[in-house]
């Protein structure tokens, strides 16, 4: 079996596209996997269409996964302020054949190469991406902050 990678997390709540994608290339990363159900935001830059061609520029791949995003009652108890509730709606989700055959590709290329997993929430505790990451069978979780970075 293949050593265990590194595995990054990242929010873009409280960041700029910009900012994003100088935190991804600090890192080393290859590929951002975008584990958002829908990869539509308000946030200039962060729906799926201009965050991909965003990466693509600056050399980092894109692919989206909306099998490991939140369903829409995890969703709802995010917004309303109430991560923790979150948390059981998703682990039902993630045990699901698709999400796990998501998982399964996920951990593949994470073995290949340095992957982020991409949502919304700024604070990683809060978000089911860290969810994601622990399920993967990677050795290291680091969550990046794109407010640290410096643009280019």
């Amino acid at each position: 079996m293949a050593a265990a990678a590194t595995v990054f997390t990242i929010g873009y709540e409280a960041t700029t596209p910009d900012r994003l994608v100088a935190a991804l290339r600090q890192a080393g990363v290859v590929t951002v996997a975008d584990v958002r159900a829908l990869a539509n935001s308000r946030r200039p830059g962060f729906a799926k269409r201009a965050l991909s061609a965003a990466l693509a520029e600056a050399g980092i791949g894109y692919w989206h996964l909306p099998a490991l995003g939140t369903p829409a009652a995890g969703r709802q108890a995010v917004r309303e302020g109430r991560p923790a509730a979150m948390r059981p709606i998703f682990l039902r989700h993630l045990a699901g054949t698709e999400a796990q055959a998501a998982l399964a590709a996920l951990q593949d290329r994470a073995r290949r190469e340095p992957v982020c997993l991409l949502c919304l929430e700024a604070n990683p505790e809060h978000c089911h991406r860290s969810l994601v990451a622990e399920a993967l069978d990677s050795s290291t979780v680091k969550h990046l902050h794109p407010a640290w970075a410096e643009a280019t």
